[in-house]
């Protein structure tokens, strides 16, 4: 096979707990410390330690990679269970590295591994007249043209004990970067980088430092003494090692946009995936200004999502940029509390982090699953706005963005995230995340002149935009009041017919207002061949998926267009119509069951999809299984529905 340079997928496997986060940090960081473009994709279970997690990194020099590969490059392994899910997904030309003593374990000794899959995997090897057993599946990937090298892992942690002198669990602490340091070292990457990357991660922890620099030497000194790997097909370089590059992931994304939108109070109860980003804040409640001084944002954590809800709309109130990040269970528990946001006109950020669901559901895997409940969240009618980033660059914009809509239009803002956003980690040029674009909106907010006196204030007074001035608490000559009902222009509760009609019309007349101010550009975009008939429409975090299907089509000679979605509500009904007339046929692609955002589509615009792809096993969708369901619609080979599936994820 011929050597594939600076173009890598890779994966590292082992229990939740064994350091097989902090593995894919090291290699990503060696790699952006070269100049290489990377994306990271994390997937565990939802439990604290023992259970199988693995990590995706992708590498590129050309360009950053938007979607992570289902097929492996390079699998590293330190523990059986890795090599019983993902042996089979390592490509030909590509390699295993693997723990030498887990070279021939039974299926049925491997505690965590799925009955489902241990059968399958079971069948598969049956067929291939191998045992169930790690040593057929290394044996199948062998005659499959995949390398396997078995590394004496506990051999390389006595040595390092001996040379350091430390007891030997100290010296098992470097299990993660003896892993990736044999990835370099076949990789023939510059150890430098790695070394970078270890000084990073472990900054101010000298000691540290060097026990892992020196387990990552050993490594390097074994790869090349013992290992033959000239016909192994892939090489990383340095490129460009002076590139200054921000590696971030969504939560944190969210966290930054936030605070470059001014945000000063957070509130969350503790739920996966959303907790990360209250947490990175906290870690960050205090930070440098561009201008001098120091900034600071206020983060509380809540006994339930009542409160947290009840207290963000309450800082709300005061003037603060307010919000609270939560998911879909947490967001189920939040809905009354919107609807008195709504009433009220109460300009509140809720940033929903979709997982799978109903119910606990799988509380750290993916889905797009809230869409329908995040435009209807509550009971009755009032005016909300939805949108929904589909990269963490994105993400970062609509995060301060949101607050800007939130009080321009005093409405409560769902910004809808997920899962996989959350937790996928890219390189981004700083000057992508660039502060000075972003302008802070107060909209009309109301700032008395008088020093005293009690009389009311029209707080809800009617205006032909629906938005009213809004005065902060505290001040006065402003009283007005706050209650769940409905109100006359000074928040006095009422049931007179007349004023109701008022009240509701002025509410929500800020739907029309939202629909025609908000730019084209907010609402969606559209991506590769803007005048291909071959049209996929999608939202959220599909777009990096269904970009990289659109250059692996192109490569095909298929054109097609990507229509990505920002704004949700209100929906873009009429900009989307010239889209939804020139598209033959029409795409719809979505991580959940039912096709939300294409009844969506159909509710507000009449058009139904033509074809519908949809992922629900709580794993982003690839480029590459996209391109393969697009090439079928191209073809006229398939069916309406079509179900990206994937056993081995």
């Amino acid at each position: 096979m011929s050597s594939r340079h600076n173009d890598l997928s890779w994966r590292v496997g082992g229990p939740q707990g064994s350091g097989v986060d902090t593995a894919a940090r090291m290699f990503s960081y060696a790699c952006a410390f070269g100049g290489l473009y990377v994306l990271g994709r994390r997937e565990y279970y939802s439990n604290i330690m023992g259970r199988h997690s693995y990590y995706d990194v992708r590498v590129s020099a050309a360009q950053q990679p938007t979607s992570h590969r289902e097929t492996v490059d390079m699998l590293v392994s330190f523990e059986a269970e890795t090599l019983a899910r993902h042996t089979t997904s390592t490509v030909a030309g590509g390699v295993v590295i693997y723990n030498v003593k887990d070279e021939d374990i039974p299926f049925e000794r491997i505690t965590f591994l799925d009955r489902r899959l241990r059968e399958d995997l079971a069948s598969y090897l049956r067929e291939q007249e191998l045992p169930p057993t790690t040593a057929g599946l290394l044996e199948d990937a062998r005659r499959r043209g995949v390398q396997t090298f078995a590394f004496p892992y506990d051999e390389i942690i006595q040595a390092l004990a001996q040379k350091l002198d430390v007891h030997k669990s100290v010296a098992q602490r470097t299990l993660n970067t003896i892993a990736v340091a044999v990835s370099v070292g076949m990789l023939e990457y510059d150890p430098e980088c790695l070394v970078k990357a270890l000084e990073k991660i472990f900054s101010g922890r000298e000691k540290i430092v060097r026990l892992n620099v020196t387990a990552a030497e050993l490594t390097y000194e074994y790869v090349r003494e013992q290992f033959d790997f000239e016909h192994f097909a892939f090489r990383l370089s340095v490129n460009n090692q002076g590139k200054r590059m921000v590696v971030l992931n969504g939560n944190q994304a969210s966290a930054l946009g936030k605070l470059a939108g001014g945000l000063s109070f957070q509130t969350y109860y503790p739920i996966s995936p959303a907790t990360d980003e209250s947490v990175y804040l906290e870690g960050h409640h205090t930070f440098p200004l561009r201008t001098g001084g120091t900034g600071s944002v206020v983060v509380v954590q809540t006994e339930d999502e009542l409160s947290a809800i009840t207290m963000a709309a309450g800082a709300a109130l005061t003037g603060a940029r307010s919000s609270t990040a939560t998911s879909g269970p947490g967001f189920s528990l939040m809905v009354e509390a919107l609807g008195w946001t709504g009433i009220n006109e109460v300009p509140l950020v809720v940033t929903d982090y979709q997982r799978g669901s109903p119910s606990t559901g799988m509380p750290t895997r993916t889905e797009q699953g809230d869409l329908l409940f995040a435009v209807r969240a509550g009971h009755g009618e009032f005016p909300r706005i939805v949108l929904a980033s589909g990269d963490v660059v994105e993400t970062f914009h609509d995060a301060a963005q949101a607050f800007n809509y939130a009080e321009r239009y005093q409405v409560p803002v769902i910004h809808l995230l997920d899962k996989n956003l959350a937790s996928t980690t890219v390189t981004v040029p700083p000057a992508e995340l660039e502060v000075e674009g972003i302008k802070i909106e107060r909209g009309e907010l109301y700032i008395s002149t008088t020093q005293n006196g009690q009389d009311p204030f029209p707080r809800f007074q009617p205006t032909e935009t629906g938005v009213s001035p809004r005065p902060v608490l505290g001040q006065p000559g402003t009283l007005h009041w706050y209650t769940g009902g409905e109100h006359t222009v000074y928040g006095r509760v009422t049931e007179d017919p007349v004023v109701r009609e008022q009240q509701m019309e002025k509410r929500m007349r800020k739907l029309e207002v939202i629909a025609r101010e908000i730019p084209v550009e907010e609402k969606f975009r559209v991506y590769g061949d803007a005048d291909a008939p071959l049209t996929v429409m999608s939202w959220g975090s599909n777009k990096g998926a269904i970009l990289e299907a659109l250059e692996l089509l192109a490569a095909d000679g298929i054109a097609a267009r990507l229509v990505q979605v920002r704004l949700l509500w209100p929906f873009p009904s009429d900009e989307l119509r010239p889209y939804l007339e020139s598209a033959s046929p029409l795409v719809v692609a979505e991580c959940n069951y039912s096709g939300q955002f294409a009844r969506l589509l159909r509710e507000c615009t009449g058009r139904a999809c033509d074809y519908l792809i949809v992922k629900y096993n709580g794993r982003p969708m690839s480029g590459q299984a996209l391109r393969e369901a697009l090439k079928q619609i191209h073809a006229g080979r398939a069916e309406h529905r079509i179900v990206l599936r994937n056993p081995y994820e």
